[in-house]
């Protein structure tokens, strides 16, 4: 899991007595998730919004939302998987596809951000400047 990766990249080890001290993974992905949610920008009324590290090669992207014209509730998941030589998207119901170009620049800095966000806000490890 993402916490344990970002641990290691932030401090070097993975503080074990951290994890014993009763939170759980679910509950770390979810402090992440608050904080990647929010990344890009404020979420419109009525929406729902998720990003968050599944695992070292897995982002996940989700979204629901109230279609304004049929009062349905609608929801799209976006997985990124990373592999040594591109970046998959694959959204419900839709072919797999190559990310390039502007989309994987900022995923990209999305990302970084998200790291670094999460190390200081929820490990408390800012990690240091590149």
């Amino acid at each position: 899991m993402l916490h344990r990766k970002l641990l290691k990249m932030a401090i070097g080890t993975v503080p074990t007595a951290r994890f014993r001290s009763g939170v759980t993974e679910r509950e770390l992905i979810s402090k992440e998730s608050k904080i990647g949610r929010t990344m890009f920008g404020p979420i419109p009324r009525g929406h729902q919004r998720e990003f968050f590290c599944l695992d070292e090669h897995t982002w996940i992207w989700y979204e629901s939302w109230t279609d304004k014209a049929t009062s349905r509730r609608m929801e799209r998941t976006t997985r990124y998987e990373i592999h040594p030589n591109c970046v998959l998207k694959i959204q419900d119901g839709e072919p797999y596809k190559e990310v390039t170009g502007e989309e994987l620049y900022n995923l990209v800095l999305a990302t970084r951000q998200y790291f670094a966000t999460v190390a200081d806000k929820v490990y408390g490890r800012p990690l240091a400047e590149a």
